[in-house]
């Protein structure tokens, strides 16, 4: 295991991501906890016919625009639509693949509409289960969420307890690329508040995790009981620039002196 896994730029830290990768794209679905710069060097670096995996497949830089007025959405974030725009996404595996508002249709939706895509949708707790199996090494599992609803069609069946559920399978990805708040150099993490709903989950689920963070210390100054995901199941660190974590890591300071 490296002593040090922090790498110099979001463009290395992703130069290896390959056409057809599976990855998994941390996050809620909200700026907090999206690996932004991580989505932003990927679409810089162009790898197509990737297959993603997350809560959303995400707004994109022209619904972004749209919602800037209400001041919700930093400067600074991207999510996974901004890889769909550019045409480098043909299938997502999600729990909210197009939103809900007729309003508001997300790129991923458009090109669903058009044939351009193809969609697996997995309800939420599923798909956090389905992630988490690839990372404990379990191949399948059973689940009662989903028999009798358009979830079942094409999958076994079976009856546990007097209670039909069906079988779903772990999620085996290439790539994570999830978001933390804090990391040491050996690439244990601590997380803030709702990013760490899959992106935690996420960590370790991959061949390759790849953690965005605002902040890297030293070996040992991090508290070992708010150490969420260990050392082992981090491949590669990469600091947030100035402009997208200098307010953040001054808020959650002075929050913690008060």
């Amino acid at each position: 295991m490296p002593a040090n896994k922090v790498v110099d730029g979001f463009d290395g830290a992703v130069r290896d991501i390959f056409d057809g990768a599976t990855i998994l794209i941390g996050g809620f679905g909200v700026s907090g906890g999206c690996p932004s710069y991580l989505i932003e060097a990927l679409s810089r670096q162009g790898a197509k016919n990737l297959t993603i995996v997350g809560n959303t497949t995400g707004l994109g830089r022209e619904l972004k625009k749209m919602v800037a007025k209400y001041r919700v959405i930093p400067d600074w974030h991207e999510d996974a639509g901004l890889l769909v725009e550019n045409r480098q996404v043909k299938k997502a595996i999600a729990a909210f693949p197009v939103s809900a508002s007729p309003v508001l249709v997300a790129p991923f939706e458009k090109q669903l509409r058009a044939g351009e895509v193809e969609i697996e949708m997995v309800p939420q707790g599923t798909l956090a289960e389905r992630i988490r199996a690839a990372k404990a090494g379990i191949a399948a599992f059973y689940t009662p969420t989903g028999p009798g609803t358009i979830m079942e069609r094409g999958k076994e069946l079976r009856v546990i307890d007097g209670r039909k559920h069906v079988l779903e399978y772990a999620i085996k990805a290439d790539f994570a690329l999830i978001r933390a708040y804090k990391a040491d150099r050996l690439g244990n993490l601590i997380y803030r508040g709702t990013s760490r709903t899959f992106n935690a989950t996420m960590a370790g689920a991959a061949k390759v995790t790849i953690a965005e963070v605002d902040e890297v210390v030293e070996v040992g100054e991090l508290d070992p009981e708010a150490i969420v995901t260990p050392a082992l199941f981090v491949d590669r660190v990469v600091v947030r620039p100035e402009e997208g974590r200098t307010r953040i890591v001054q808020r959650i300071r002075k929050e913690e002196q008060l």
